[in-house]
């Protein structure tokens, strides 16, 4: 985007700059996480219970080994040193320094946050960031919180903070942490607290900086060292150099980043100055836990602030490597500017016919987006080494232990900075669409950190998440590859082939394994196990099955559908460079052709994936006798088939003609290819020379569209549900040696603890995969055009071609966070606050999935990370319309 001097504005400059190596404007940023404790890097327990091993009440006296968390904080992106806000109301019985939250056994639906905060604003560069904590005047209702949560079953809702009456009269206060960047290693911090009640109230704010523990692990390094100096606390660190954190006013109190062993383990400290020396003293008045010599490698600036009711205080900071004589010189101008510069760049962003409502709502989740970056640091020899495990042993009892390569050491982008502090594989594709919004060279290298030869495994897996770096994600990373390659090509004019090439040689090594590893019979029909989809089937598709046997998966082979799909594209334009891809080329478009056949096989004893009867896909259960089973459940797993729809474009046709003409010859030489093509008319391009990739034919696909369009089963009022309703009132069941397993149609939370219970995939609306059918509504209506209508909803009477269906549900997606007539927006579920009070209204959280009948948010609150593809649902239909997709397809998104 540029100025009306035809120059870029402030902010993609310093993008430029950042991402051509010549200015590090994305070394510091929000790489801090909301929690550290809990997690698997932090687990050295021999039974693997993460939640149980390291737990809050422990975090604030016991050093962490991999990584650090706090409340609006930032780091260099190496996280050695690191800054966040603590705060004390003078009644709770510790220092706020971190979220709280249940862990998956404290929780009723499995872990869960129970703290208010909102990212409110951020830019790629980090140059201008702004965030909000909620932070009430009464006592934390910790063990409240705890006991009311336990008392509830899996089919109460939540209690939560709010329930808990502590907003009462809005006592509370709201606490503003804003960011500035001077420039690149120049942070301006301005803390602002703002008094909601009705009385006058004390509040401690003590901004912290600190260094993460690197130096008593074995190979450690040297300590660093913070020492107080006029009107400053100076830094010291063998890699950082010298840095300065200012501040005017406060006392500044010294400890160390080192665990309290005598509170821990019940065993000596090394130092009386531990980790939580600050705590000590502020809360509890111990003088003795702070050092007196001003020294440590923790401090504070302890500021007591005493605000009027319905008034404020604010305090500034500014954390720099220049030894300044006027730090506060132009503090003000700075911050302003870089307010401006932030609007200035999401004016470029979000297309000028989009709603203010709507421009503020992507505006959030794209801020989200961008504070939802972490440093992600974990070596799994040296951390298996440390538990006493041979690395080389592969004990497959022993979590992780065959993951013995990977060294992560990255700013990755997190599902949730608080619920899933660690990185997941598809989800992490799915980021990278909001994120290129935004930041395109931050989006590539995230889709190039999984294929690096420290992440992707040897044998060509990609690793899923740090539970479990063996299981299995939906293949969604060549698609992700592709769509940020074209947007970035179409809005710059030239592709990133060394991206796409190095892409693509990674992919096909993860091809082959999934080649060779995910079709057992190998008859092109995919298992995969549960590919993200938790809860969905009938049994736990990631256990053995209690009846013996494996399950044939409609998803799982559709799934590979779409990556031939997705490769075949980007070997069609690597080719144009390099025509030995043709013959690769050749190869990905003959696996999609038996794929589709497979599928679509009408085979003896219910050995199909497609119900003829139901005109719909299910898994199917292959039994050790040699039977088999349809387990009709009517989920997402059944509509997958519908998202593995590509067009490719006419440049095959012109460019490879002996492409074409080898694949027409392998059509004839396979008559069930043949078949397959024929009932599908799929042998001729369309009148753009594109052709359509689909797995079935018109005849199916009305089929399929007029189950996904009935109210009474998939469209709900806020997108297509994961589990049609129909299974409200006939639930599926399945018996096994006297035990009933059943599937009924849930729209809010899982009444089961599959994969930890702590999400659900049987009624709620989940946005990734309304993106992929979106975006193969979109696909379909560039190859049949305007006249190819349906009904929608079915059975309404109203007819919609394919592109105004993906609007319409790209618009009830995007309803779930807009306020209604009467301010409620539905995602809040209803509370008053968020509708009737001015300052929580205009508030957005981004939730892990929705309610499938009225949109509440549920599960975790934070997960901008795939949910943030709602600034994509909002934005999209404004920018391209209906001329430009049938004209251009896919290219049209520049």
């Amino acid at each position: 985007m540029t100025n009306a001097s035809g120059t870029p504005d402030a902010e993609r400059r310093r993008l430029a700059e950042a991402d051509a190596g010549t200015v590090p404007w994305r070394r510091w940023g929000p790489y801090l996480s909301e929690r550290q404790w809990g997690t698997v890097r932090e687990d050295y327990s021999a039974g693997g219970d993460a939640w149980s091993y390291f737990t809050h009440d422990q975090a604030r006296s016991r050093a962490y080994r991999w990584g650090e968390d706090g409340i609006a904080g930032v780091s260099d992106d190496k996280q050695r040193l690191c800054f966040a806000l603590a705060l004390w109301n003078g009644r709770d019985p510790i220092l706020k320094e971190r979220m709280f939250g249940l862990t998956n056994a404290e929780g009723n639906h499995g872990e869960d946050v129970k703290e208010y905060w909102f990212h409110l604003d951020n830019t790629p560069t980090h140059s201008s960031m702004k965030y909000l904590y909620k932070y009430p005047q009464g006592e934390f209702p910790y063990g409240d919180l705890v006991a009311g949560n336990r008392a509830r079953g899996r089919e109460d809702a939540e209690y939560e903070l709010l329930d808990t009456g502590v907003f009462d009269e809005n006592r509370y206060f709201d606490v503003f942490v804003e960011y500035a960047k001077a420039g690149p290693e120049d942070l301006l911090i301005e803390i602002t607290a703002h008094n909601r009640g009705p009385d006058e109230a004390a509040l401690h704010l003590l901004p912290t900086l600190w260094f993460r523990h690197t130096w008593s692990w074995a190979g450690g390094t040297a300590v660093p060292g913070l020492r107080a100096v006029e009107g400053a606390i100076r830094a010291d660190h063998e890699e950082l150099g010298a840095r300065w954190l200012y501040h005017q006013g406060g006392e500044t109190l010294f400890t160390d980043n080192e665990t309290d062993n005598e509170r821990i383990f019940g065993s000596p400290n090394t130092t009386p100055y531990v980790k939580n020396g600050i705590d000590r003293y502020v809360v509890h008045g111990a003088t003795d836990a702070v050092h007196p010599a001003r020294t440590g490698t923790k401090a504070a600036v302890h500021h007591v602030l005493t605000i009027p009711a319905a008034d404020s205080a604010r305090i500034r900071l500014r954390l720099t490597d220049t030894e300044l004589p006027d730090p506060w010189g132009g503090f003000d101008d700075v911050l302003d500017l870089r307010r401006t510069e932030a609007d200035t760049f999401y004016a470029g962003v979000i297309p000028p016919a989009t709603g203010e409502e709507e421009r503020r709502l992507v505006r959030q989740a794209l801020a989200g987006m961008l504070w939802s970056k972490q440093y992600y640091y974990l070596d799994v020899e040296r951390w298996l080494a440390e538990q006493g495990v041979d690395p080389l042993a592969a004990d497959p009892r022993i979590r992780n232990s065959s993951w013995y390569h990977m060294v992560n050491d990255e700013i990755m982008s997190m599902p949730d900075t608080w619920e899933y502090p660690w990185f997941a594989a598809w989800d992490l594709a799915f980021h990278t669409l909001a994120l290129s919004m935004v930041d395109i060279g931050f989006a590539k290298s995230q889709l190039d950190l999984l294929l690096r030869r420290l992440y992707l495994h040897p044998n060509g897996q990609i690793p899923a998440y740090e539970w479990n770096f063996s299981d299995v994600n939906p293949p969604v990373h060549a698609w992700a590859v592709l769509f940020v390659y074209e947007l970035e090509k179409h809005r710059t004019g030239h592709g990133d082939r060394a991206f796409l090439e190095n892409a693509f040689q990674k992919l096909t090594k993860n091809f082959t394994w999934w080649l060779n590893r995910k079709d057992a019979d190998g008859n092109n029909v995919f298992q995969g196990g549960f590919l993200g989809l938790d809860n969905i089937g009938v049994f736990d598709r990631s256990a053995p099955l209690p009846t013996g046997g494996r399950l044939d998966q409609a998803d799982g082979t559709a799934w590979m559908a779409l990556y031939c799909q997705n490769l075949l594209d980007i070997a069609v334009e690597l080719a144009v460079d390099n025509p030995v891809y043709v013959e690769q080329a050749q190869m990905l478009f003959e696996h999609f052709a038996w794929i589709a056949v497979a599928l679509n096989r009408i085979g003896q004893d219910n050995a199909s994936l497609w119900d003829e009867e139901d005109g719909f896909f299910y898994d199917v259960l292959r039994l050790p006798d040699g039977s088999a089973t349809r387990l009709k459940v009517r989920s997402l797993v059944g509509l997958i088939p519908l998202a593995a729809t590509s067009l490719v474009g006419d440049r095959a046709n012109r460019a490879f003609p002996e492409l074409v003409e080898g694949a027409r010859d392998f059509i004839r030489r396979h008559p069930a290819v043949e078949a397959f093509v024929a009932q599908q008319k799929a042998d001729h391009p369309d009148t753009d020379g594109r052709y359509l990739f689909a797995l079935f034919g018109e005849d199916r696909l009305r089929r399929i569209l007029a189950r996904m369009l009935d109210e009474d089963e998939f469209l709900g009022p806020h997108g297509i549900r994961s589990l049609s309703r129909y299974h409200a009132k006939h639930p599926y069941t399945f018996d096994v040696h006297g035990q009933s397993y059943g599937v009924g149609y849930l729209p809010a939370e899982s009444d089961s603890g599959m994969f930890g219970g702590n999400s659900n995939w049987r009624g709620p609306v989940w946005f990734p995969m309304n993106i992929l059918l979106i975006r193969a509504l979109l696909n379909l209506h560039a190859h049949h055009g305007p006249g190819f209508t349906v009904e929608c909803p079915t059975g309404s009477g109203r007819r919609l071609n394919l592109y105004e269906v993906a609007r319409e549900i790209s618009d009830r997606l995007t309803a779930t966070f807009l306020p209604d007539t009467d301010g409620h927006r539905p995602v809040h579920g209803g509370r008053p606050v968020f509708a009737e009070d001015p300052h929580w209204k205009d508030l957005v959280l981004f939730y892990e999935y929705f309610h499938g009948d009225n949109g509440t948010g549920l599960g975790a609150s934070h997960q901008t990370g795939w949910t943030g593809l709602v600034a994509a649902t909002a934005t999209l239909f404004h920018a391209i319309s209906e001329e430009d997709w049938q004209r251009g397809g896919r290219e049209s998104l520049s």
